[in-house]
């Protein structure tokens, strides 16, 4: 229930003054000068609200996407069909099997057009077994959308619009620009509530995914203080000139809510480039497991990465790979971070040789390892 602030208007003024106190009536109020602000100032100021700008660049571009799903619903375990002496009356088996009901799921989240061919971005949870999926514009038209791909490891897909458009279209910008404090523009529809926008900056990049408990994915994201409530997932997160730098994934709840996360709009085009291609995104893998390399160490390494384990019968064991190799680069490019070795490996192809130069209880060493993909029998 919302309650209407009490608002409480004075009869007169107390002024004080060196001849003492004197009261000023309402008469007295409306004869005191009204300040006036010039053309000019007024129009600085309209210009310093550069969000309603922002969001006049990409909004008609910020879609709903409502999807319907089918899901298996267990029957109550107190129904009289699982009753033996109702079985027993109307003559049914006593161990036959009641088959499971059905049910509808209905749920909602937001998404950006990238295309003028309606191509739309949004994230895998969002499509994820979706039946039916309809897609809502700004101005009220709703239109039948279809998945055309989505990668549950980097959790974006691609959804494409049935119908002629013409389609409004959002700008793509540089995430690899942002810098921590850049002014961060969120567009969504939190709770079903169409083209809401909220304002923060960016908190901190490269967060890996892994630190928020997230181990299926592999994702540096964007950390954001601007509001990303259930709802706006799939959403795009903007930069002060209007531009697409993110998408809105995660929000953080419980202790420590109020952070956002977002997948960065420069991994999303690689991505979107092989869902587009193929509907399936690759993801290379060597199979094994990392860990930082600790200060000081007995190797003298000043950076590197530790093989903490190594998957047997994966590419990196083939290669000779064993726990307790520091990784020191990787296609000729320095490593310091299990996050740095991860987007290494990312940006090889599934197949090819691969440099690693290791150090091994004080030897450098160069080894040559085939990259696998996530999830194939090649793993095994």
């Amino acid at each position: 229930m919302f309650q209407s602030p009490r608002v409480t208007r004075p009869n007169r003024v107390l002024l004080s003054g060196a001849s003492g106190l004197a009261v000023l009536g309402l008469a007295g109020l409306a004869s005191l000068p009204v300040p006036v602000v010039a053309k000019g100032a007024a129009a600085t100021l309209s210009r310093q609200s550069f969000v309603a700008a922002a969001v006049r660049r990409t909004g008609p571009a910020v879609v709903t996407i409502d999807t319907e799903r089918t899901v298996a619903a267990a029957r109550s375990a107190g129904g009289p069909l699982n009753d033996p002496l109702f079985r027993q009356f109307f003559g049914l088996p006593p161990n036959a099997s009641i088959a499971p009901s059905q049910r509808t799921e209905r749920s909602q989240g937001s998404g950006v057009i990238f295309k003028a061919d309606g191509l739309v971005l949004t994230n895998a949870h969002v499509v994820e077994g979706t039946d039916r999926l309809t897609v809502g514009l700004q101005g009220g038209q709703r239109v039948e959308g279809r998945v055309v791909g989505a990668d549950p490891v980097t959790d974006l897909a691609v959804v494409r619009l049935v119908g002629p458009g013409p389609w409004p279209v959002a700008p793509l910008g540089n995430s690899d620009a942002l810098q921590v404090g850049d002014w961060a523009i969120a567009v969504g529809n939190p709770f079903g509530l169409d083209h809401t926008v909220t304002l923060g900056i960016v908190s901190s990049l490269n967060r890996n995914a892994s630190k928020l408990g997230i181990t299926d994915k592999r994702l540096d994201l964007i950390q954001t203080d601007a509001a990303i409530n259930p709802g706006n997932s799939g959403g795009p997160l903007l930069n002060a000139d209007g531009e697409v730098v993110g998408i809105n994934a995660l929000v953080r709840t419980g202790p420590g809510a109020g952070l956002g996360f977002a997948i960065p709009i420069n991994r999303a085009r690689g991505i979107v480039a092989q869902l587009l291609a193929t509907g399936r995104a690759s993801h290379p893998v060597i199979g094994v497991g990392l860990d930082n390399l600790v200060q000081p160490n007995r190797l003298g390494l000043r950076s590197g990465v530790q093989v903490a384990s190594v998957k047997p019968g994966g590419p990196a064991a083939r290669a000779g790979l064993q726990v307790g190799d520091v990784i020191v680069a990787v296609r000729g490019r320095p490593v310091a971070t299990p996050a740095q070795m991860i987007a290494s490996v990312e940006g090889a192809v599934v197949g090819e040789p691969m440099a690693v130069r290791i150090n091994r209880n004080g030897t450098d060493l160069m080894i040559s390892v085939v990259p696998g993909e996530m999830g194939r029998s090649a793993m095994r």
